[in-house]
């Protein structure tokens, strides 16, 4: 009976409750989000049934985290080759298997679709990457010493593992995820070492290229050129009404613009809980920071923000207690996905970003996104559960 006490107590302090903590608290705050939401969009029987909906996701979520967390670092770096294969073969078989009504609704061939249930690969494609991310880095740096010569290197082997990814999401097309993989990717040049002698003139690069596309942007000859490179006239829309939300009230700046009033209405401390005056299309997923910033104001847009930070904060921590190099990568991948996603959902309800169709982590209705962050959680909460510290050795190989 002993034994059994000290086995709990010995899990119990293997999971890093400061994580689930911020998890939890998030997804009670989805859920009122998306009753505050339903209730005021749709009609009763579909409030309950979009709440049912998400408990389940949430459900099948923390059933993924505590799977994950089961494997340890050996184990997770011979999975990765397998998880990334996983991933790119459901980012190939949607291009052939899509949702028809999705299809027609979204111009994307992007979901998978089973009855009422609906699923996004690009989702889980994202642990999966970052797994794999995280073993070329650690594998080159074990073997090769960084100079400029290897540090080019690496980055060649690591846009040689994203480019599959971007041509299979250009197909679809989903330049929304293809950003998240590209700012995963740079969160895993700049931590793996890489020198600044590089890093800098590529960045300045990056950015020249960008205020050159916004340029052309601003031209009709400008567009015809960025529509031979795959841009499509959504998207141009996209930015039009991020530019002068005001100028298409009616149309292509309407969402934008009833979700700038929406979280103004809220002015410091907001409404209350589900008072709302102001209607945002499709609020219950990529709008949903809207619902907050009208409900909760100024004061509870930040301390979401807040909330989050806690988050990030939690996984820093169990990675430098943890003492490995592997660990230290997926960690690196899984905040920069989270990140991305809250700043890029944020900034699109606020007009500070175009819209792109990102959620909000572990708020949004809907199950794809909810799931993949689910999976970063899990990777996350493994650190703790395994904390052995295999750190990397000329003699050691984890192939």
């Amino acid at each position: 009976m002993g034994r059994d006490t000290q086995n709990v107590n010995n899990t119990e302090n293997r999971i890093d409750w400061g994580i689930i903590f911020c998890v939890l608290l998030l997804a009670l705050i989805g859920l009122a989000a998306i009753y505050v939401a339903g209730s005021h969009d749709t009609s009763s029987t579909n409030i309950v049934k979009l709440l049912v909906s998400q408990f389940i996701w949430y459900a099948i979520g923390t059933a993924a985290i505590v799977v994950i967390m089961q494997f340890d670092s050996e184990q997770l770096w011979k999975l990765a080759p397998l998880a990334y294969g996983f991933g790119i073969f459901l980012l190939v078989a949607v291009l052939v298997f899509y949702s028809r009504s999705y299809a027609t609704l979204t111009n994307t061939k992007s979901w998978f679709q089973i009855g009422s249930l609906t699923f996004q690969p690009a989702e889980v494609m994202k642990p999966a990457y970052i797994l794999m991310m995280a073993k070329i880095v650690a594998e080159h740096n074990n073997q090769y010493a960084h100079t400029l010569h290897n540090d080019w290197l690496l980055i060649g082997k690591l846009f040689l593992w994203t480019i599959p990814i971007c041509v299979l999401l250009r197909l679809q097309p989903d330049f929304g995820t293809m950003l998240v993989f590209f700012a995963i990717l740079c969160g895993f040049i700049v931590i793996s070492g890489v020198s600044w002698k590089i890093i800098t003139p590529v960045g300045v690069a990056g950015a020249i290229l960008g205020i050159s596309a916004m340029a052309l942007v601003a031209t009709s000859e400008g567009r015809k050129i960025l529509g031979h490179f795959g841009f499509q006239a959504y998207q141009f829309a996209r930015i039009d009404s991020w530019l002068d939300p005001s100028k298409n009230t009616n149309s292509n700046s309407y969402q934008l613009w009833q979700s700038m009033k929406a979280i103004g209405s809220g002015g410091l401390t907001g409404t209350g809980f589900n008072v709302s005056h102001v209607y945002v299309p499709v609020r219950e997923s990529d709008m949903i920071f809207s619902v907050i910033g009208e409900n909760f104001g100024f004061v509870g847009g930040c301390a979401l923000i807040l909330l989050y930070l806690l988050l990030i904060y939690q996984m820093i921590k169990v990675t430098f207690e943890t003492r490995n190099i592997f660990y230290a990568y997926i960690s690196t991948g899984v905040i920069m996905m989270i990140l991305f996603h809250v700043f890029e959902s944020i900034g699109m309800n606020t007009g500070l970003l175009p819209l792109t169709g990102i959620p909000l982590p572990f708020i949004s209705q809907g199950g794809s996104a909810l799931i993949g962050n689910m999976m970063g959680i899990g990777l996350i909460m493994s650190m703790q559960f395994h904390n052995r510290s295999y750190m990397f050795s000329q003699n050691r190989d984890f192939s």
